[in-house]
């Protein structure tokens, strides 16, 4: 009986290694496929994460993780900054994709040295074993393709169950109308982009317009557009992990199977935050969630400020980059002063909904602000948000935060 159960386990952990094999496969595949020589960007930080879990001990290896990481990573977003601004040339489409991929790797390999050094993943060379069949795990974590260019980022262990739980059939064959609810959301946020990109087109409204309205809801539009091609983005990664197999996420109290376990967040809901602090943290909410964890929680001076720094250097360091974090920042500081001075006030049923019809519409047009400029990301974008009458709104922000 004994020899039939140890044979059972072998074979279930060989299946589960398999699965990483694959995972790991379609991801180096995939790398060079669409990366080409740049592929080479990600596999140097994936042996750089198997080198330091080798000769690193755990209560050390996140500093050096995360600090080599974000050089490797920085110089490569200098390089494109060199070739745009100085060199005045377009940027390989190649080392483009491959960087904004190895954001996503510096998000992967940061959370799991981070997990090392508390203590919540097992190094697998603490017990004294140098089986290097142990790092497979680890090596699918980095490079699995499911995630390799669109996220949405999950912790180790996440990963790792979502692997277990992962069924030896087709995927397909299983939450099919799943998949088919996920890609009409993703055609419905397609065509909405589109719409708003006819409607720029139009004179009906023009961003050097004399008139306030029409210039502020020119900026608003385009900032709208821009968010449609990451809500589209979330959701295609979305139905990528779960066509994989991963991101099952327990069954709902009707006994339906829930497939939401690797999600970026709902546009829908997004959209409808009524405080710019709450729509920082439904934007992109596994990000939002690694750098409340990587710097939020361990800054002892300034989180708000050192969070939205950090970002900005992860994201690139481009002028109009860390010109909107630096909004961002002070939007939410300023939200929170906001919301504590006026919540005692807000005594009446109508008051609140008036205060919260106001916030939308002003949460609404600094994000539009903080859109624009990370996105567009050169000094052009920057003049056009400060020749815009928008502008004023993040300077509220400012006088929020020295008023209160």
């Amino acid at each position: 009986m004994n020899e039939v159960l140890n044979e059972f386990l072998v074979l279930h952990t060989w299946g589960i290694q398999s699965r990483h094999v694959h995972l790991t496969l379609g991801g180096f595949i995939l790398a060079v496929v669409t990366m080409g020589p740049y592929s080479l960007l990600l596999f140097f930080s994936a042996v750089l994460l198997l080198l330091l879990i080798c000769f690193i001990h755990p209560v050390h290896i996140h500093y050096w993780m995360l600090g080599l990481q974000m050089c490797w990573q920085t110089c490569w977003h200098l390089y494109i900054q060199y070739q745009l601004y100085w060199l005045q040339e377009t940027p390989d489409l190649r080392l483009l994709l491959a960087t904004s991929a190895l954001m996503l790797m510096t998000q992967r390999v940061s959370s799991l040295s981070l997990d090392l050094q508390e203590g919540t993943v097992t190094s697998p060379f603490q017990s004294g074993s140098r089986d290097l069949f142990v790092l497979i795990p680890f090596l699918s974590y980095s490079l699995n393709f499911p995630a390799l260019l669109g996220g949405p980022h999950s912790s180790f262990n996440t990963f790792v169950e979502s692997v277990k739980q992962m069924s030896v059939t087709s995927p397909l064959s299983l939450y099919l109308g799943r998949l088919a609810s996920k890609m009409l959301q993703v055609v419905v946020l397609v065509w909405i982009k589109y719409l708003l990109k006819e409607l720029l087109k139009l004179n009906v409204f023009i961003v050097n317009s004399p008139c306030i309205c029409q210039n502020i809801i020119w900026i608003w539009i385009l900032s709208l557009q821009l968010k449609m091609n990451y809500y589209a983005h979330w959701k295609v990664s979305e139905c990528v992990n779960n066509a994989a197999g991963i991101g099952f996420h327990g069954y709902s109290h009707s006994g339906k199977s829930s497939w939401d376990g690797f999600s970026d967040g709902s546009p829908w809901v997004t959209e409808a935050s009524s405080r710019p602090s709450v729509f920082a943290r439904q934007w992109n909410r596994t990000t939002a969630a690694w750098l409340r964890r990587m710097v939020f929680k361990r800054s002892n001076r300034s989180p708000l400020f050192m969070t939205f720094g950090f970002s900005a250097w992860w994201h690139g360091l481009h002028p109009g980059q860390i010109l909107g974090f630096f909004i961002w920042a002070v939007t939410v500081q300023g939200d929170y002063k906001m919301h504590h001075f006026l919540l005692p006030k807000l005594t009446s049923k109508w008051r609140k909904w008036l205060y919260v019809c106001l916030n939308w519409a002003y949460t609404q047009l600094t994000i539009s602000c903080v859109v624009v400029c990370v996105e567009l990301q050169s000094l052009e974008s920057v003049k056009l948000l400060w020749s815009s009458y928008i502008a004023v709104f993040p300077l509220l922000s400012v006088l929020m935060i020295t008023i209160l």
